[in-house]
């Protein structure tokens, strides 16, 4: 009859993901992929020191789902020898993180971590727009 309780702030935080993201371009959605999965990869960390086994479990799942089914299932592999190298990565990433949490292992974590962080910088600097011009300025 009535709607079960919600805590308020993560309903927000929901409506305000939801809204983002169907206010992204292709190009916005791959960069959320990637903030994501870094977010993951972070609390799964966390959630290490803290011994707090079933967070890092739920969290590593995520990463490994937003490697998985949104950066890796984006590649167009007609592309050629670029997607088939960040496919490679992707997979790295993801062997990374399935060992990191089976030996609770933070430097694997560190690695997937740094290994997004890298391929997700040169994914920033192909953004639409984006122009050499706009780069000289800056500096």
């Amino acid at each position: 009859m009535f709607a079960s309780f919600r805590n308020p702030a993560q309903a927000y935080h929901r409506l305000g993901t939801e809204t983002a993201v169907s206010d992204a371009d292709p190009h916005r959605l791959i960069d959320m992929l990637f903030e994501g999965a870094s977010e993951f990869i972070a609390k799964a960390d966390d959630a290490i020191v803290r011994r707090d086994l079933a967070t890092k479990g739920e969290s590593i799942t995520r990463a490994i789902r937003i490697v998985d089914e949104g950066l890796n299932a984006a590649l167009d592999m007609s592309a050629g020898e670029v997607a088939e190298n960040l496919r490679s990565l992707y997979v790295f990433v993801e062997l990374q993180l399935l060992a990191a949490s089976r030996d609770n292992d933070r430097e694997r974590l560190a690695v997937a971590r740094r290994t997004l962080a890298e391929i997700h910088a040169g994914w920033k600097q192909i953004a639409p727009g984006r122009s050499v011009q706009r780069e000289l300025e800056t500096v």
